[in-house]
């Protein structure tokens, strides 16, 4: 119940992906989704993708007839087409199914979707997208009239039309939702949710209930497809995100709930261990050909409870990165390992490292990075004991000592690369 006493009206952001719009039935069966929905009293904003290939058609066929002519601006025009041809279809689908509806374009007044002017990955200037949204938008599902919009594209304050790049239809459905705001966001794919492993590689993987944005993260690095990890950071704790399979032809229907939010949407340096750490080396012949070392290394480390930082196994050597003040017995051990077997030939260990974390939404599409971070250390003569990639995270151990120069050298470097 409202304030004043109302009902209050559910509100929905759909969004189908290319897949589910690839063909007139699937379209058909998309409208009767909305449509059926939209019977209840609920009101639906839908972000529609380019039908599905189209552009990459685009893309590509611009690109043989126009070679390396064309500006950004030029082809983000020309790429817009791919999501406004597929509102205007979806539009004219759902107005066929008896549902008063409304569709928005790039050049309409009332467009929200406002980028800054970086054509082919525009960013969206969400304060001002939300202000558009709650002026323009709201009202008209207030009217009861579902207004349908093309998403991964933008318009820029003086009217030229960006494209937003990958993930970009997730990205305005997710601003969609937090302006408006709406009660959940619902994604259409091709798949019944996010599953327990790719189905082209695993056997019957099974679709997983639900799952924490931050645990997301990590698979959305790997390269799954369901959302675009960049689009994650327009997510708000407040509204779940529903990935639904578009066969189902029901928005009510089963899939995987995102719940939560980002811990943080913006790029940090920070030290991700407060205490000292150690670097524990093996060396010695055909170590990672050689489980029966590699499990009792990890038995060992289990069997003291100390957590693994880090590590590096090549054909030569096995690299550990552990707290510093982890039990004198584990080295032991370690090390009898070490004498036990033929294949390993020596352990040394290197205290008083600090362990740096660099972590952010969208890191792994930073091209540079990892370069940056060295030249920077590199231009102080600070050394680097260890560095890893891992779910948008660069992980960079380096002497103790030189542990908060490293930090501001770091953030310096990070900030200069992305802006």
């Amino acid at each position: 119940m409202s304030k004043k006493g109302k009902i209050s009206v559910p509100c929905l952001v759909v969004k189908f992906g290319g897949k589910s719009l690839a063909d007139a039935p699937r379209i058909i069966r998309a409208a009767e989704a909305v449509a059926k929905e939209k019977a209840k009293g609920t009101k639906i904003a839908v972000v529609v993708s380019a039908m599905g290939g189209t552009t990459d058609s685009l893309l590509e066929t611009a690109t043989q007839a126009c070679g390396n002519t064309l500006s950004g601006e030029e082809l983000d025009d020309i790429l817009s087409m791919g999501e406004r041809t597929s509102a205007r279809i979806f539009a004219a689908a759902l107005k066929a199914q008896g549902v008063k509806c409304l569709y928005l374009d790039p050049f309409d007044p009332k467009w929200p979707m406002i980028t800054d002017t970086a054509f082919n990955n525009a960013q969206p200037m969400t304060p001002l997208c939300e202000k558009l949204i709650r002026e323009y938008v709201s009202p008209i599902l207030e009217q009861g009239t579902v207004v349908v919009l093309p998403g991964f594209i933008g318009k820029t304050e003086d009217r030229k039309v960006t494209t937003m790049g990958r993930g970009g239809s997730d990205t305005t459905a997710l601003i969609l939702a937090q302006a408006l705001p709406a009660d959940q966001v619902i994604l259409v794919t091709d798949v019944e949710g996010i599953m327990t492993a790719d189905p082209k590689i695993i056997k019957k993987p099974r679709r997983i209930g639900g799952i924490d944005v931050n645990q997301l993260i990590g698979l959305a690095d790997s390269g799954t497809k369901f959302i675009h990890q960049k689009a994650l950071r327009y997510k708000v704790p407040s509204i779940d995100i529903k990935v639904i399979d578009h066969a189902k032809g029901d928005l009510k229907s089963e899939g995987t709930i995102i719940r939560g939010g980002l811990h943080s949407n913006s790029v940090t340096v920070e030290r991700a261990y407060p205490s000292p750490a150690m670097m524990v080396t093996m060396v010695g012949t055909a170590i990672s050909e050689s489980p029966q070392i590699l499990q009792e290394v990890f038995q060992q480390i289990r069997a003291a409870r100390v957590p693994i930082l880090g590590v590096s196994i090549n054909h030569n050597s096995l690299i550990l990165y552990l707290p510093e003040n982890s039990p004198s017995e584990l080295l032991e051990a370690l090390h009898s390992t070490v004498v036990n077997y033929e294949q390993t030939l020596a352990l040394a260990v290197r205290k008083n490292l600090a362990f740096i974390k660099v972590g952010g939404v969208g890191l792994e599409e930073t091209p540079g990075i990892i370069s940056k971070i060295s030249q920077a250390l590199y231009s102080e003569g600070i050394n680097i004991f260890g560095i890893f990639t891992i779910t948008s995270s660069v992980l960079v151990f380096v002497d103790l000592k030189h542990g908060e120069k490293a930090v501001e050298l770091m953030q310096k470097s990070i900030r200069v690369k992305l802006n």
